[in-house]
């Protein structure tokens, strides 16, 4: 019991991948999310939970600069990525998403090969020098996803052409083909079914290996499978936020407790 306690406490004095503070986030007049602070750690995943409009895809969306396409959007408040500000005038939104990689509900290969689909963000970024540098990159990539085995022979087939959970792992190997620091997804198995969730549930456990994983989920059973951490959101609230074990059995807010026993929701 002992070492379990120390493990948690070493976690908790990690400096932060990604620190939030003040975060708010208002569409035109409609005040979204509201003073949100986090610390969201490296190699570990952070799933964000609560009802459907609490603004967790929204808090998720800030955190690579996606509201930015937004017109009516406006970010206020402070996001550090290993210290550095993203919201700073300097920060070139693009590159950031290079290292906060996103991947979406539904799964949105390009239409382009499988290859290609990889390939595009290493090209697009200058990261290899020929052929062969981008042959091993789109290797890695898939196989990180756990997809190089069922691809391998066909990889100039179209990504299109892949079933639903191959192609949201597609869409995986896509996003981390750049090496990103940092993997937000966003519901990535709503779309899918047991089996392929299950796929992607295990691919996000080995992922954490190398990078920080921000998962927004629906499913409380998801969060509690494969999340190290815990934040649930309520009417644009981060209402509490801490080990997601603590979370499931002994939250400390009423709200957290009635969400987690279906009360709210």
């Amino acid at each position: 019991m002992n070492d379990m306690r120390l493990t948690e406490r070493t976690v908790d004095s990690q400096k932060p991948k990604i620190a939030a503070r003040k975060v708010q986030v208002f569409y035109g007049d409609t005040h979204a999310i509201k003073d949100v602070d986090v610390d969201i750690l490296d190699k570990t995943v952070t799933a964000f939970i609560g009802p459907s409009g609490c603004g967790k895809s929204t808090f998720l969306r800030c955190l690579n600069r996606m509201n930015d396409t937004i017109d009516i959007c406006r970010v206020e408040g402070d996001i550090l990525l290993d210290g550095a500000d993203i919201y700073d005038k300097r920060v070139d939104p693009v590159q950031l998403r290079a290292k906060v990689g996103m991947v979406f509900q539904k799964p949105n290969p390009f239409p382009k090969s499988i290859y290609d689909n990889v390939a595009y963000g290493p090209k697009i970024h200058g990261m290899t020098r020929n052929k062969a540098e981008l042959d091993a990159i789109v290797e890695k990539s898939l196989r990180r996803a756990a997809l190089w085995g069922e691809v391998k022979d066909r990889l100039d087939s179209p990504g299109t052409g892949l079933s639903g959970g191959q192609q949201q792992r597609l869409c995986i190997a896509r996003a981390v083909a750049t090496e990103p620091e940092v993997l937000l997804m966003d519901e990535p198995c709503s779309a899918l079914d047991p089996i392929a969730t299950a796929q992607v549930e295990e691919l996000i456990d080995d992922l954490r290996s190398n990078f920080s994983v921000v998962i927004v989920t629906h499913s409380m059973q998801q969060a509690a499978r494969v999340s190290q951490r815990t934040a649930f959101f309520h009417l644009g609230n981060l209402v509490e936020y801490g080990e997601t074990g603590q979370i499931f059995t002994n939250p400390k807010d009423p709200r957290t407790e009635s969400y987690i026993t279906g009360r709210i929701g």
